[in-house]
């Protein structure tokens, strides 16, 4: 599992706030950027302060109005048959007992396929503009040959509102798998060591998106990344990717404590694509099926080398 002091000692905390009581006897004793402005009672303090995240999101939540308590019911009973299908369901399968315990070498499990409309959706397309930070656009369709199809139009133009400095970006994201009643489930690829995927790119570079959400807060944005090379043209290809070759990354930022996949945690499974660069224009990516394989050839536990410091060192 990975560390969380490297995390911990980054990120900065402020002092704590005293009574109002206390700040006007030793207000004297404290220094002009840490002394009170006015006597403030003890309350909520912000998730920049301390270890805490406010939500899962991080702040990108969606701006769309509250339904109406009528609304919530009738969504409510809808969902609660789906429940007792999906229970159904895992009763069956859990009675069933067929679980696949011999893994041929160079066989691919396929996970994702694409050749419906409702395989398709279940998978969330963003971008910059779905939260105001852009004028990128981007969509996931099912192509006219049976193939899904993630393309669009990036554009790095920043919205002139003194807030956001860069832009254009476009996001595929699997939705969670989850068992009945809104119980959290990953998938379980503990068997496997080589993530398969057939596509046809544009030539553009994309960002492979393996989200691995830990028990703690401070663990729910980990995601491992690595890069997708597209070569274009009209053929496809077929990619193999070590999951010993993905790093690890937190909202956005490389980090210094490395570890290994944690395969029986993925949570979800992505692709981003970015006009930093000067790389403004339309992209276009299409799927076949994504699977995963397990390659006996392969022997690499993980691709980069681990430095232990003392603990006591910030951002190791």
């Amino acid at each position: 599992m990975t560390s969380l002091l490297p995390r911990l000692c980054r990120i900065p905390c402020n002092p704590c706030v005293v009574p109002s009581s206390s700040s006007r006897h030793y207000s004297h004793l404290l220094s002009p950027v840490a002394r009170p402005l006015r006597p403030a009672p003890i309350g909520p303090i912000h998730a920049n302060s301390l270890f805490w995240e406010r939500d899962r999101k991080g702040g990108y939540n969606s701006t769309q109005p509250p339904p109406s308590r009528w609304q919530l019911l009738r969504d409510g009973l809808r969902e609660l048959r789906q429940e007792f299908a999906l229970f159904e369901q895992e009763w069956r399968e859990k009675l069933a007992s067929d679980a696949l315990v011999v893994f041929r070498p160079g066989e691919t499990d396929v996970v994702f396929n694409f050749e419906r409309q409702e395989q398709l959706d279940r998978w969330v397309v963003t971008s910059d503009r779905d939260h105001n930070q852009g004028y990128s656009d981007a969509r996931f369709e099912l192509g006219p040959a049976g193939f899904g199809v993630f393309h669009g139009m990036l554009e790095s133009r920043v919205p002139k509102d003194g807030r956001i400095k860069r832009s254009g970006y476009a996001n595929i994201t699997s939705q969670r798998i989850r068992k009945s009643f809104k119980r959290d489930s990953f998938y379980e690829w503990e068997q496997y060591n080589t993530l398969v995927m057939k596509v046809r790119g544009d030539g553009r570079s994309y960002l492979i998106n393996l989200a691995s959400e830990g028990y703690y807060d401070i663990l729910w944005n980990d995601i491992y990344h690595y890069v997708l090379y597209t070569r274009g043209g009209p053929h496809w290809q077929v990619v193999k990717i070590p999951f010993s070759k993905f790093f690890l990354a937190s909202k956005g930022r490389v980090q210094d404590s490395q570890a290994p996949v944690p395969l029986n945690r993925i949570s979800s499974l992505g692709f981003s694509v970015g006009a930093r660069g000067g790389h403004d224009g339309q992209f276009r990516l299409e799927f076949d099926y994504i699977g995963v394989e397990y390659d006996p050839s392969h022997t690499e536990e993980f691709a980069y080398e681990m430095y232990q410091q003392q603990k006591y060192i910030v951002a190791t």
